[in-house]
């Protein structure tokens, strides 16, 4: 009974491991002019871990952009370099190109990080998911707008 409840416990650890970061339904957010002004949380981000989910791969960021991050020796050069980014952008323009940059621009290369609807070519695993989750949306926006040169 004991391997019975321990191989369930595994199983399900193994499968949230597995479950994408942003497995969970959208929240709302209203779009006004060039930004969602308002938190997707409702709180502001964490910027550590926001920088540390830019840096890791599997947000995809540093394949296509640039920036401040001497520990990462290949960063893309498909996009802004992310250097001075809460400069050029409010934290409200910051977090509409996260959750959705073709709002802004139809043929942009960009992921639509928290958009599910309208989309082409989605995986199966992602289809009516967000890649990220709002929290981490609202850490990467709490990091890049750090970034001031």
């Amino acid at each position: 009974m004991a391997r019975l409840a321990l191989a369930t416990l595994l199983a399900a650890a193994l499968f949230a491991a597995c479950t994408p970061a942003g497995a969970e339904e959208p929240r709302p957010y209203t779009v006004v002019g060039d930004a969602i002004p308002a938190s997707l949380t409702g709180t502001k981000g964490d910027v550590t871990r926001g920088r540390a989910l830019i840096v890791e791969r599997s947000s995809t960021c540093i394949l296509c952009h640039s920036g401040p991050f001497p520990e990462q020796a290949f960063q893309g050069d498909l996009a802004p370099n992310l250097t001075g980014s809460g400069s050029r952008w409010s934290e409200g323009q910051l977090r509409l190109r996260l959750v959705d940059a073709s709002h802004l621009n139809a043929a942009t290369i960009m992921p639509s990080y928290y958009r599910i609807d309208g989309l082409a070519r989605v995986g199966a695993s992602w289809r009516g998911k967000p890649i990220l989750s709002a929290e981490q949306i609202e850490d990467i926006v709490a990091y890049l707008v750090t970034l001031r040169e």
